[in-house]
């Protein structure tokens, strides 16, 4: 199941992305608009080609992050029982001073100044 959904996400992906560059930017750089044929309403008229684009990633958003949450559910479903860290509460322990080792020969004494 997990495998298949892989799968799926990878295709939604690779369509989300020619879809998003199929439509036509702001300053008209990638996009298949453009051209001649004027007129209203059609599907493949300037304007019916955009809201079909856009409708269409819309729709594959929509899918990629339902497979993203599936995945998600997929990968949690076998853990065992552990708790968040936010459940548990804050300990005020700080962490434990080394200690000197015990058998340490002494080093040359420095006299002190007077």
């Amino acid at each position: 199941m997990q495998t298949l959904l892989v799968f799926a996400e990878l295709v939604i992906a690779i369509a989300l992305i020619i879809f998003v560059l199929l439509q036509r930017s702001e300053g008209g750089a990638l996009g298949i608009g453009g051209g001649g044929g004027g007129g209203m309403g059609g599907l493949f008229s300037p304007r019916g080609a955009a809201d079909t684009l856009t409708r269409t990633t819309a729709i594959l958003a929509v899918l990629f992050f339902l497979t993203c949450i599936g995945l998600n559910l997929l990968a949690l479903h076998g853990r065992s029982s552990q708790r968040s860290i936010l459940d548990v509460p804050a300990t005020s322990q700080s962490a434990p001073q080394p200690k000197a080792p015990a058998n340490v020969p002494a080093g040359p004494e420095v006299p002190k100044p007077r």
